[in-house]
């Protein structure tokens, strides 16, 4: 089955930084994907970037495409009606998105006059009834109100209902539920598997939580100093991480039955994109690092069904188990 979204070679720099180096990633219709990884590792800006959401100064390159039609850099009445018709996002902070002196109802109806061609009385029923399925109780009389009357947990329910107005394929969900508490975070989790089983919506799940990755996506992908360096289904990753990356941040996890043990933590930080360091960019803090690891950066590649990795000692696993001789 051709993939919804495709991404081939992304890459992204700022004044001649690279902060992107070759991303690449497949989505398909009604999968949901995980994006892990620290902070400044690439996660958002890879789908800020395919989106054509960078600032102009950005040197964006590689290839997306939208069931085979190219997006990245195409004319902007094009992009209008991808975003948040086809592919819609939610961002990291919510009520930085909606308009403080603006009500909800005059947010939400712009987006479905915009991208369903609704007005008159469909397009107030409709913003009703998108209020309704994310859970805003009295909806008819909330859809008056201002951003600043809504509690965190219901401006974040907002956002995925105007995400939602335009019908879109693909939802693409970042950080959403930063800085709410444990009961809000697991309604809109709930609340976004829900709508996705129902609308059959493809969703991208860009967190630092990788029990909420765990719980609600098919697929993950790791990400590091702009790369991806493993990709595997969910149950594969986190009962067996190949990248020793991937084993650190599972690694950090406490276990929550058997014996208790002391975390094991990543030493060191995420590199500076402008001091990047040769070969492999996880060899400085990698126990396992070897002299051949400086030497070049691994390619992403296969080691079983639907599993990718950039390590050389998983390369030199895989070729092991299919009696390939080094070369």
């Amino acid at each position: 089955m051709a993939p919804l979204v495709n991404i081939a070679g992304l890459s992204v720099a700022f004044s001649g930084v690279p902060v992107l180096r070759g991303v690449d990633l497949t989505l398909h219709k009604g999968e949901a994907l995980g994006l892990v990884g620290e902070s400044g590792s690439g996660k958002s800006v890879t789908w800020l970037a395919a989106l054509g959401l960078l600032p102009r100064h950005a040197q964006v390159s590689g290839k997306v495409t939208l069931e085979g039609r190219e997006i990245l850099g195409a004319p902007a009445t094009e992009l209008d009606r991808v975003r948040g018709g086809r592919i819609a996002m939610i961002f990291q902070d919510p009520a930085s998105s909606l308009n403080p002196v603006l009500t909800i109802r005059r947010q939400l109806c712009e987006a479905l006059a915009l991208h369903r061609n609704l007005q008159g009385i469909a397009l107030k029923a409709e913003a009703r009834r998108l209020l309704d399925l994310v859970g805003i109780p009295d909806a008819g009389r909330r859809l008056d109100a201002y951003p600043h009357e809504f509690s965190g947990g219901q401006v974040q329910r907002i956002m995925i209902a105007m995400a939602l107005a335009g019908n879109p394929d693909l939802l693409i969900a970042d950080e959403p539920t930063t800085a709410l508490d444990a009961t809000i975070q697991a309604q809109i989790l709930e609340l976004l598997s829900t709508v996705r089983r129902e609308l059959g919506m493809a969703l991208v799940l860009i967190s630092h939580d990788l029990g909420v990755v765990a719980e609600n996506c098919d697929r993950v992908a790791v990400m590091y100093a702009g790369r991806i360096v493993e990709e595997a289904p969910s149950n594969q990753l986190f009962a067996d991480p190949a990248h020793p990356y991937a084993q650190g941040l599972i690694g950090a996890l406490p276990p929550l039955d058997g014996p208790r043990r002391r975390l094991t933590a990543i030493p060191g930080t995420v590199p500076d994109p402008a001091k990047m360091p040769g070969g492999c960019a996880f060899a400085p803090r990698c126990a396992l690092a070897s002299e051949s690891c400086g030497l070049a950066a691994p390619s992403l590649a296969p080691i079983a069904d639907d599993r990718r990795v950039a390590c050389i000692r998983a390369e030199a696993s895989r070729r092991a188990l299919l009696g390939i001789a080094a070369e």
